[in-house]
C-alpha cells in the first residue's frame, strides 16, 4: 500500500486519539488540532474521518502482510515459523500500541461497511499466514492432526487476541512481547507432536 509520510503521521495521530479518548472523540477538529494545522489542511489528505480509519486499517493490513512475508523468508521449521509470526506481531504492537485500539474498537465496525471489511481483511491476512504454517507443520509431522488446521488457527488467533486485550486493559502494565513468548511456547506445547 502506498501511503505518504504526512498521511502516516495523520493515521498515527488518529490512533493516538482513539487510544487516549475513544472513538467518539476522534473528530477531524481534534485531529487537526493534534497535528497542528487547520481542518481544511487535513481535508487535503483525507476526505473524511471514515477515510482516515479505512486508511489506518489498510495500512495495518498491508504492513502486517509485508512484515510476515519478510520474517518467514529464512525460517524453515513450522514451529519456528509460528514463533516468528506471533513474535513479530507482539513486537509490532509493543512499538505501536496506538494501532491496537483500531482493531479492538467495537464501535469502528458499526460505523461503516468499508471499515468492517478493512478489519476483516486484517484477520484474513493473519489467518492466511497461520493456516499455511499449520498445514505445513501437520504435513511434516510437527503439529497434531487431531484438530484441523482451521481449528488450530482459531485457537491460536483467539489466544493472541486475548493476550493483547489483557495487555491493553491492564494499561500496558506488562511486557507484551515477553509474556507473548511464553504464550507462544505454551501453544506449541499443546499443538506439537511429541517425538
Amino acid at each position: 500500500m502506498e501511503i505518504k509520510e504526512r498521511q502516516l503521521e495523520i493515521i498515527t495521530a488518529a490512533g493516538e486519539i482513539l487510544t487516549e479518548h475513544g472513538l467518539a472523540q476522534l473528530t477531524t477538529k481534534r485531529l487537526a488540532s493534534k497535528m497542528g494545522f487547520s481542518e481544511s489542511a487535513l481535508y487535503r489528505h483525507f476526505s473524511s474521518k471514515e477515510e482516515i480509519l479505512v486508511t489506518m486499517l489498510q495500512y495495518l493490513a498491508s504492513d502486517m502482510d509485508n512484515r510476515l512475508k519478510q520474517s518467514l523468508q529464512h525460517v524453515e521449521a513450522p514451529d519456528l515459523h509460528l514463533k516468528t509470526v506471533l513474535g513479530n506481531q507482539f513486537d509490532f504492537f509493543k512499538r505501536n500500541p496506538h494501532f491496537l485500539v483500531a482493531i479492538f474498537s467495537e464501535g469502528l465496525m458499526e460505523d461503516s461497511e468499508i471499515v468492517k471489511e478493512s478489519i476483516l481483511q486484517i484477520m484474513h491476512i493473519k489467518k492466511f499466514h497461520l493456516h499455511k504454517i499449520i498445514k505445513k507443520g501437520q504435513a511434516d509431522g510437527t503439529f497434531t492432526k487431531e484438530l484441523t488446521a482451521d481449528e488450530l488457527v482459531h485457537i491460536i488467533m483467539g489466544s493472541f487476541r486475548l493476550h493483547l486485550l489483557q495487555w491493553w486493559f491492564s494499561g500496558q502494565s506488562f511486557d507484551v512481547k515477553q509474556k507473548g513468548e511464553k504464550l507462544i511456547n505454551n501453544l506449541l506445547t499443546l499443538i506439537k507432536l511429541k517425538k
